[in-house]
């Protein structure tokens, strides 16, 4: 996905998230593709947040992103999206 598509999708999620009433500490289970392989996830809609910016800064997926932390991770997946949405936050 493209800069212009990662932007365009943050921004349909934003809308979405704002017409559910979602809280940032709302839960929000989401499907990622991990190598070939669909999976849900859950997480607060703050992590969430978090990790489309990252994306977009990056210029990659949300998807992509995802299976470049999973590859690196020790822990169970959640609990690794929330440390490394928090780091990166924390740098800027």
């Amino acid at each position: 996905m493209g800069s212009g598509a990662a932007l365009r999708h943050f921004i349909k999620e934003e809308e979405e998230s704002r017409m559910t009433g979602s809280t940032s500490a709302s839960l929000r289970k989401r499907s990622v593709r991990i190598a070939g392989h669909l999976t849900s996830v859950s997480l607060e809609e703050v992590f969430w947040d978090a990790l489309r910016k990252i994306a977009a800064e990056r210029k990659i997926s949300v998807n992509t992103l995802v299976t470049d932390i999973d590859r690196d991770r020790d822990g169970n997946l959640s609990s690794a999206l929330r440390v490394f949405a928090f780091e990166n936050t924390r740098k800027v």
